[in-house]
């Protein structure tokens, strides 16, 4: 016990010197005093604009992390990231004694084998269309400085390859082609790149390296705003360097002429830091950016943290696999069940929920990916409308699964079914739309509903229970829908006992 609490005390002091905002795992912290701030948000607080509420109404999205690294695949010469190798999108910066021999220079050249030939980005924008996805975030440049799209500013790109054709290009056809909105990941940090320096320059040739890093990424953006104008927002990767956040007043400036060429863009916290050298929120606690970046595998728990921002929540299938991994085995794999609890968590909360793929060096997806693509998207063939254009509602937990509204519809997404198929919906005494009306999405036929007053001391609900058939059968998680109106009947008000 000793033990315990001594690693206990411990893990609290390390993260009371982490930065603000650094854990994600929690309320946010309180300012209690305020900065005059020069390099804070451009864009303002929950914006109300119509690509801004766009995003609000997306629900799903999928995330494709693709690379060259997808041709190692996770592992090099039998020796996977489980055994010492970096994991897949980082497997350029494996070091140590199971590293390869000159690893560096075979993982650069890699490049000279990229040709999928079984890549069809209409296939993959087919696939994310009856998933039910609405948005996708794809990856143009990784922290290995390889860009998917035949950038001006540098000849480690996608033209180079025996592929050669535009990959980035081709994603953005196929997926408007679907109506799915396109958002281009863009790592800031650049391994390959000799004038991208993790620490702060110090020295005048260091200044210049920097400087010249900083015009070439502000050279890549504007190009690929360029080349993609129909793009609806970036998802920035790799910024926590300080050779980055040292450079404030140019990556505000950048983040102004971003916004100024493509009017409505949307930008998540992740891209810059205030003059003190807080990322995703300034050092007021204002957010940076549009929405909050910082949801990576994990989920908010109560809708408190969140103090009323956008947000998304990016989530691989198996632990941490972003690009390709050849082995799923020995891992647990998230199944149907599982993404969908995760995405209703969501969008219960006012969040988007995005899905990763990792497709392979051939251009297929893996076929657990194929597999939950499929599953994901007869789910929401019939339940999407709990997940599109939903909101928040302040109701009391519900034990079963999760709420969202649409106008006055109220949804209830089931994942506990009660053994007494009694679904008790918990309502404020004092609210003033009560459930009038249920029934499941998928099935015409009206469920009973009845009126439940309970009458527990100092109880602040009353409940409302919706009764499923007897006979009804359900191997996934299931939705009840029910209208919001005037309540029928009130609970009465008996006599307390004195105490």
């Amino acid at each position: 016990m000793k033990k315990l609490c001594t690693a206990g005390m411990l893990l609290i002091a390390i993260s009371a010197k982490l930065p603000a905002w650094a854990q994600w795992s929690g309320p946010k912290e309180k300012i209690t005093e305020k900065k005059e701030i020069k390099y804070g948000p451009i864009t303002p607080a929950h914006r109300t604009d119509e690509a801004m509420e766009r995003f609000r109404d997306y629900g799903l999205g999928q995330f494709i992390h693709w690379g060259i690294y997808a041709i190692p695949g996770n592992e090099w010469e039998g020796v996977s990231a489980r055994n010492g190798a970096a994991a897949s999108e980082w497997i350029r910066s494996w070091r140590g004694p199971r590293a390869p021999k000159d690893w560096t220079k075979t993982y650069d050249n890699l490049y000279k084998q990229f040709d999928p030939k079984d890549f069809d980005a209409k296939r993959w924008a087919k696939q994310a269309k009856d998933m039910g996805a609405k948005y996708v975030i794809f990856t143009t440049k990784h922290h290995d400085g390889f860009a998917m799209w035949p950038t001006k500013y540098s000849d480690y790109n996608i033209r180079h390859t025996p592929y050669k054709k535009d990959i980035v290009k081709e994603i953005v056809d196929a997926y408007d082609a679907e109506g799915i909105d396109v958002y281009l990941y863009f790592s800031i940090l650049e391994w390959n790149n000799p004038d991208y320096m993790s620490s702060e320059p110090k020295t005048e040739e260091e200044k210049r390296k920097s400087a010249r890093f900083l015009a070439y990424t502000r050279n890549q953006l504007l190009e690929l705003l360029e080349n993609y104008p129909s793009i609806k927002g970036f998802w920035f990767d790799g910024t926590w360097d300080r050779s980055w956040v040292q450079a404030a007043e140019f990556t505000y400036n950048l983040e102004k002429e971003l916004r100024a060429q493509h009017p409505g863009l949307i930008i998540g916290s992740r891209f810059r830091n205030d003059e003190y050298g807080k990322r995703h929120f300034d050092s007021n606690g204002n957010l940076l950016g549009d929405y909050e970046q910082g949801w990576e595998r994990k989920l908010p728990q109560d809708y408190s943290w969140l103090n009323g921002n956008d947000w998304d929540a990016v989530m691989t299938i198996p632990p941490n696999g972003w690009g390709y991994m050849k082995d799923w085995s020995g891992l647990y794999i998230k199944d149907t069940n599982d993404l969908l609890d995760m995405l209703m968590h969501c969008v219960s909360m006012n969040g988007n929920f995005v899905l990763n793929f990792g497709p392979d060096g051939q251009g297929n997806m893996h076929p657990g990916e194929d597999r939950l693509a499929k599953e994901i998207g007869e789910w929401m063939t019939v339940n999407s409308e709990a997940v599109y254009g939903v909101r928040y509602i302040d109701l009391p937990l519900s034990k079963y699964g999760y709420y969202t509204k649409k106008e006055s519809k109220l949804y209830l997404t089931v994942f506990n079914r009660p053994v007494n198929n009694r679904i008790r919906i918990a309502i404020q005494k004092d609210a003033e739309a009560v459930p009038v009306d249920a029934k499941l999405l998928g099935d015409a036929a009206v469920l009973t509903l009845t009126h439940a007053d309970m009458g527990l001391d100092r109880d602040k609900n009353t409940y409302y229970d919706v009764q499923l058939p007897a006979d009804f059968k359900a191997d996934k998680p299931f939705v009840i829908k029910m209208t919001l109106g005037t309540a029928k009947s009130r609970a009465e008000r008996l006599m307390d006992a004195k105490m």
